[in-house]
């Protein structure tokens, strides 16, 4: 009785807008003083906040969210898109086709979807619309393209989730790989298909010289070395994924400063940034780290594992219903909640079905993808949406069919584990 009237609580606290951390924290510490009364609730208190950040790869989240705010004042989203028109333009969508190659290029480096939505809301959308693309098929095309940062080796998302179900947070972010190519090109087809179907939706831009391109791409290589940088060191096990991210700040600082960007001003405003994120991160985690607790004590995991595992229906079935959730919960709430209020309950169970963790968090992430684009709240379409000075129904409207194209992919993943798991199978350990 009281594991339900505490998670009706933690519902209806996260409903009221309070901040994530604070409904988990007040929730779980509630329910420990109810299960085991006042000592038990102080110990916790007292024990948790050490526990929950003394972990060596927390380090990787400000590292990778510096990174992310140094390549974003560095400016080099202008390049890739530039880039990416000029290698693509001719083809049909190919401006939309453009802004997913940008997207992917810009969330190898970057690992926040807001951030490299609200990045090519300001970039690659205004060149579509410029162009003659019809708004809301540009509008979806860059809250999608804004989501591949969570599958790329910088992903923020990813080592949260390697975190919490402690696996290997190196493997993890490589198994984001191949997926990503295969999504960013699911979206590449969506677009083209979309522009068959009505080609009034993208007019053909002009052609770039042959010399024009190789400039272009000659401007983008010290971030394809600062991916390479990042991503080769961790597969090939020179360096762990919290070196790792450390070689990519100071890259992304070096990036900058050859841009000519780096100041006294923009650099404070820049580390602030970073240390205001990771500050709500950890402060997310910690808080969780004292509702786990709660379900720890009360054994609702257990419970639920047991329960699961009594059940007549094929592990598939159960997978699929998981995965519906998801992109239920996506749809209203935001995806680093998500991930620290699910993973320590669903995680046991995902094993106890056999499935791989690795597999299930690049599951996790893809589904997580579909609830930034889902009505009512998904947020890549709200921060497309405000920084493009669209209608957010037009957003959602244009992100629609890469909806549909994205079940798909979660399908195929799901049908093909080695899609996934391949990669990190074939690192260097």
């Amino acid at each position: 009785m009281i594991p339900t009237f505490i998670l009706a609580l933690l519902f209806f606290l996260l409903a009221i807008g309070t901040p994530v951390a604070f409904a988990m924290a007040f929730s779980g510490g509630l329910g420990l003083y109810l299960t085991g009364g006042l000592p038990i609730l102080l110990g916790v208190l007292q024990t948790t906040p050490l526990s929950a950040v003394t972990s060596y790869e927390l380090i990787t989240i400000p590292m990778f969210l510096l990174m992310a705010d140094l390549v974003l004042l560095s400016g080099v989203a202008d390049d890739l898109f530039k880039t990416a028109a000029a290698w693509v333009g001719r083809i049909p969508g190919g401006l939309g086709m453009a802004t997913a190659l940008a997207g992917a290029g810009f969330g190898s480096i970057c690992g926040t979807s807001t951030a490299s939505a609200a990045t090519l809301s300001s970039t690659s959308l205004p060149a579509m619309i410029r162009q003659g693309y019809e708004p809301k098929m540009a509008a979806g095309v860059v809250a999608i393209s804004g989501t591949l940062a969570m599958l790329l080796p910088t992903s923020v998302a990813l080592v949260i989730f390697g975190l919490l179900a402690e696996v290997n947070i190196g493997k993890l972010l490589i198994s984001g790989i191949i997926p990503a190519i295969f999504v960013t090109v699911i979206i590449m087809s969506t677009i083209y298909i979309l522009v068959l179907l009505d080609p009034s939706r993208a007019p053909t831009i002009s052609a770039v010289t042959w010399s024009e391109r190789f400039s272009l791409l000659w401007q983008v290589s010290p971030m394809v070395i600062l991916f390479s940088i990042v991503t080769g060191t961790i597969y090939l096990g020179i360096a762990t994924p919290t070196e790792a991210s450390a070689f990519g700040a100071f890259g992304a600082f070096c990036l900058a400063c050859w841009k000519r960007k780096i100041n006294l001003t923009s650099l404070y405003t820049t580390l602030r940034h970073a240390a205001q994120g990771t500050c709500m991160i950890v402060l997310i985690i910690m808080c969780a780290h004292i509702f786990g607790y709660f379900f720890t004590l009360t054994q609702v995991t257990q419970n639920i594992v047991g329960w699961v595992g009594g059940l007549d229906v094929s592990r598939w079935i159960i997978i699929t219903l998981i995965l519906c959730g998801y992109i239920v919960l996506g749809s209203f709430m935001d995806q680093i909640a998500i991930l620290v209020l699910t993973v320590p309950i669903v995680l046991p169970l995902i094993k106890s079905l056999g499935f791989d963790p690795i597999w299930f968090g690049v599951i996790k992430i893809v589904t997580a993808e579909v609830g930034m684009i889902t009505p009512p709240i998904g947020l890549n379409c709200f921060i497309v949406a405000r920084y493009a000075h669209r209608p957010v129904g037009e957003v959602f409207h244009g992100t629609f069919p890469h909806f549909i194209a994205h079940l798909i992919a979660i399908a195929i993943f799901v049908a093909f584990p080695e899609i996934i798991l391949w990669l990190p199978n074939h690192m260097q350990h």
